[in-house]
């Protein structure tokens, strides 16, 4: 790590580029191998100002709702897909205008506005398999009584007359492993794709620019489905940005209560929320197992909870110190909040040459415009 970490004002998210770079290459190489087409999964990852790169890599975006899809047709292009539990008659008027292709929920949202669909538009159906590996329940789509897509107990009583394409997501920072036998699921309860369907789409949750991710396997599972003579598609939001980014913090004051604790400019609450929703606990830039003083940091709003782990250093923190939280591009911009009325922080871009080009900073207006 360089002097490039005290050249930001902090809190300050940090792109590595090359790093962004390194796993879209990992990412077109397996379009390029196999023919599928990878999407951005922008409720991961949603800094548009990389969007022109990215768009360079793959094929289009994947959004979740109006506003989403509005980013990706506007700023990167390529194919439009969006997906939402229910859409309203505005948002949906809005969206046959710029998606390419729009998953629908259930059987009722597909009878709603399927005379709707204009020409140029593909239809997708979303299915639950009744079967996931995810072992955390907040992130399970498949859990008893969940409200997203069609069981094939639905599907056998439905007219789905106009459906062109599947689509799945069951999955979350999982291997490929966990996909084949997915698909061994799908396709015994489902059967094998009518003549109708065109497209596959095995959603999210690919962790496919880990290092231990088996990408032979993943290769093996769309050649299977495209043996069908389907167009596969992967939406992953993580493995675009898995560990392209950088949460640069500052310790503002130290105590001691047991323990020593230190306060950062940063907050879990506010600034990485899935550090308290998973649980997790980030890793830091020069935090070890073994260091000599452990010291607990925390958040500087009013939340008690407001902690972002236990760490162990080879020296004791001090205020005005610098941490680097690492992994911090995905979920973080998209889901941070001004709780407290605390500042978000600033979006910064770390350029090959160790430049650092700030693309945002946000102010009180940014807060108080929300309220």
């Amino acid at each position: 790590m360089t002097d490039w970490i005290y050249k930001v004002k902090t809190p300050c998210y940090v792109i590595d580029k090359a790093k962004l770079i390194h796993n879209l290459e990992i990412l077109q190489s397996i379009e390029q191998r196999t023919g599928c087409k990878i999407l951005l999964a922008q409720k991961a990852f949603s800094m548009y100002a990389l969007y022109p790169l990215i768009g360079k890599y793959l094929s289009g975006t994947a959004a979740s709702g109006l506003y989403e899809a509005r980013l990706g047709h506007e700023e990167m292009g390529g194919e439009t897909h969006v997906f939402s539990p229910a859409y309203t008659q505005s948002d949906f008027a809005e969206l046959v205008k710029i998606c390419s292709h729009i998953v629908f929920n259930s059987c009722s949202q597909w009878r709603k506005f399927s005379s709707k669909i204009p020409k140029n538009v593909s239809a997708g159906i979303r299915i639950n398999p009744e079967y996931s590996e995810i072992q955390t329940q907040l992130y399970n789509p498949c859990v008893k009584g969940s409200r997203f897509g069609v069981t094939s107990e639905n599907r056998n009583n439905a007219d789905l007359t106009g459906i062109t394409g599947i689509h799945f997501h069951t999955m979350c920072e999982q291997n490929s492993d966990t996909l084949e036998r997915t698909l061994d699921v799908i396709f015994r309860k489902f059967g094998a794709p009518p003549d109708s369907i065109k497209w596959f789409n095995f959603g999210g949750g690919h962790h496919i620019t880990r290092e231990d991710y088996d990408i032979p396997l993943l290769e093996k599972c769309i050649k299977r489905t495209r043996a069908f003579g389907l167009q596969v598609y992967l939406e992953p939001g993580e493995a675009v940005a898995l560990n392209a980014g950088f949460l640069v913090t500052e310790v503002l004051d130290t105590l001691y209560n047991g323990m020593d604790i230190a306060i950062l400019d940063a907050s879990a609450a506010c600034h990485m929320p899935d550090v308290l929703e998973m649980p997790y606990t980030p890793k830091i830039v020069g935090a070890t197992d073994s260091g000599k003083y452990r010291c607990r940091l925390g958040g500087n709003t009013c939340l008690a909870g407001d902690v972002i782990g236990d760490y162990s250093f080879d020296s004791p923190l001090g205020a005005g110190d610098r941490l680097v939280f690492t992994d911090m591009a995905i979920y973080t911009m998209v889901k941070n909040n001004t709780f407290n009325g605390v500042p978000l922080p600033g979006i910064a871009i770390l350029h090959e040459n160790n430049k650092i080009e700030m693309v945002r900073e946000f102010g009180y207006d940014d807060f108080k415009q929300r309220l």
